[in-house]
This record gives structure tokens, C-alpha cells and sequence, in this order.
């Protein structure tokens, strides 16, 4: 009797566990950011770093930033930009004061510890190099979004 309950309930319980997954959404993003900016305001830091990202005064211009406002555009958002240290916008991001960070950051980011960190990117003009974007950690569906876009954007 024991062998037949593990040949029958077996089966059950993995089509069970699959069954109730059905409604998750993945993936998510706890606090909720492609939601919130989506049709309102991308909160975005830059760190200055040559052709990539250009600041002057409050202006932030480079190729980063020309992506970071093109990927706004597609979401409906308007970008509000931070300009700050690289360290200062990783705080920020923590803090949830920013949506995402540009600047000169590459795959070997030491911040990848506190912050997430998008595929890397080397086909963007002035990278030297694999770039990266910062997000939020656990901010899922948010982070794919962006790589979705690069990915059309600027993937070879």
C-alpha cells in the first residue's frame, strides 16, 4: 500500500505545487518601480564619465543618457536626473530615491553587492568596455525592462 501512495501522490503533489505558481507573475517587483514610472517620473542618477555621460551644470547629456531618456520615453515617463558620485547614487538607489544609475560602471562593479546590475553592454558609443546600469536590488521586472530595451537598442 506505502509503494502505491508514493507512485499516485507523487505525481499530485508536483502537479499541485505547479498549479498554484499559475497566478505569479514573474517577474515582479516588490516595491513596485515599473509600475510607478511607467506614464510618471524616472528618477535617474549620473555620474559623469566621458562620451557615456556628459554633466554640465544640471544638464546631463552622453550616450548613457540618451538611453536612459530614450527607454523613459518608451514607458511614457519624464526623467528627472541626480547628478552625483558614484557612491551617492548607489545610496540612493538603496534608499529608493532613484530608479537607476549611469555612468562609467562596467561588469566588474564593486557595487553589485548593495545594488542590482543590468546585462553588460559594450556596444554603446565611448564604452571602452562592458557598461552596466545600476536599479534597485529586487526590483525584477523594473531591471528587465531596461535590458529589454537596451537589448533592442544597442545588443550587436
Amino acid at each position: 500500500m506505502n509503494r502505491w501512495r508514493r507512485v499516485c501522490c507523487v505525481p499530485l503533489l508536483v502537479i499541485a505545487l505547479g498549479v498554484s505558481g499559475c497566478g505569479v507573475t514573474v517577474p515582479s517587483d516588490p516595491q513596485g518601480t515599473l509600475d510607478r514610472v511607467r506614464g510618471g517620473v524616472l528618477h535617474a542618477g549620473a555620474s559623469a564619465s566621458g562620451e557615456l555621460v556628459t554633466v554640465d551644470g544640471s544638464q546631463v547629456g552622453g550616450s548613457l543618457a540618451g538611453l536612459v531618456e530614450g527607454f523613459a520615453e518608451s514607458v511614457d515617463a519624464k526623467v528627472e536626473w541626480t547628478v552625483g558620485s558614484e557612491e551617492d547614487l548607489v545610496d540612493d538607489l538603496e534608499t529608493g530615491d532613484l530608479d537607476v544609475a549611469i555612468g562609467g560602471m562596467t561588469d566588474a562593479t564593486p557595487w553589485s553587492a548593495r545594488v542590482a546590475v543590468t546585462r553588460a553592454y559594450d556596444t554603446i558609443p565611448g564604452a571602452r568596455g562592458p557598461v552596466v546600469l545600476l536599479v534597485p536590488l529586487g526590483e525584477n521586472a523594473w531591471q528587465a525592462a531596461i535590458e529589454g530595451y537596451l537589448d533592442q537598442e544597442v545588443a550587436p
